[in-house]
Parts: C-alpha cells; structure tokens; sequence
C-alpha cells in the first residue's frame, strides 16, 4: 500500500525544518527538497552535466556553484528558467524513488515553496509551519550575514504566511518547540485515524 504523501511547507524563518525533524523523530521518513538539490549539485549529482551542458562556467570540482548560478540569473532573465527546466524533473525522479523505497504508513515531504509550484496536489495532506510575524523575522535575523533587505528578497518570493494557513490542511503553530511537538501530535493522530479527524 502506498504511504499517504504528508507535504510539510512554511515561508523562511517559521520552524518548518524544526518541525521536519520532529516527523522524524516520530518515526515517519522526510524528504527534504533542499538536501535533493544538494545531493543533485554536489560532485557526481546528475543536475552537473545537464548545468554543465547550459553555462560550462558554473561547474567546477565541487559540483555545480550556486553562487555562479546566482551571477548567471543576475544577468540574464531567461536562466532561472532554463536551470529550472533541468532541475525540477530531477527531483521530481530524487522524490518518486524516495516514496517507492519508503516503507511506512506515511511519509513527509519538506518542501519550502509547496504552494508555489503547484505540489501540492500531489500530497494527501499538507501542513504549515507557522508563528507570528516578529518571532519569524528574529529567528531570521539572527542567522549569520542575514540583512534586512535579504529577508525581505526572500520574503517577497514566498507566498504570505496568511496565504499558506488558509491553504493548508493543518497549521503547526511553533511558537514553542511544545508547541510544534503538540502540532506534530496532531497530525500524527489525524493520519492514525485514517485521515479522518
């Protein structure tokens, strides 16, 4: 039987790797979109040669640079796509082999921009890390080289906070690290129970 798709999503700064882990913890495997670019960037992933075939300059010894990816979109307003065009089918092939070798009722995929892209259908539920606007922005803050003008960059590519609640099965209130285990608790019973809570 095929494990029910949980897709766990929050904008920068709302605790959603925190609570990832807590799935984990709890038992369910995670998938995480971020670590699957990485493993596809790093050297030997299958995005090098496809990225290397596009701009031969963002490739190097260590995979493929993110920050030659960054110069490259900079200046050049088709690239984001074409880079897109290659990875996303990627990962789509990293996600599909993780469900099929999962042997769990339930699996948990961390994936930032879920409502962004359209993920969404193909999850069974989908959860929100949330908390308030000024928790979110220290905890963003405090990150090493974080500015103000960065978050707001990163703010303004994510779908608002109020957007994803309403759009959500469930919301994983982490305030608190109680606060999220007890969201965590929740949707664990919710999938227990069939789904039908």
């Amino acid at each position: 039987m095929r494990p029910l798709r949980i897709g766990l999503t929050g904008s920068i700064g709302m605790g959603k790797t925190t609570t990832a882990a807590m799935f984990a913890e709890a038992g369910l495997p995670v998938w995480d979109a971020d670590a699957a670019v990485h493993r596809l960037y790093a050297p030997g992933g299958a995005a090098v040669p496809e990225i290397a075939a596009l701009r031969p300059g963002a490739v190097g010894p260590d995979g493929v640079s993110r920050e030659a990816l960054k110069r490259w979109i900079a200046a050049d307003p088709r690239a984001l796509t074409r880079i897109e065009a290659v990875v996303h089918p990627l990962v789509a092939a990293d996600r599909a082999s993780f469900l099929d070798a999962a042997d769990a009722p339930a699996v948990v995929f961390d994936i930032p921009l879920l409502f962004e892209t359209g993920g969404d259908s193909d999850m069974d539920l989908t959860v929100v890390a949330s908390t308030d606007a000024e928790t979110q922005k220290a905890r963003v803050m405090a990150r090493p080289g974080m500015t103000e003008a960065q978050f707001a960059a990163i703010l303004a590519k994510q779908m608002p906070d109020v957007e994803k609640r309403a759009r959500a099965d469930m919301v994983i209130r982490t305030d608190t690290l109680d606060t999220a285990r007890a969201g965590v608790k929740d949707v664990m019973r919710r999938i227990e129970g069939g789904m039908d809570a």
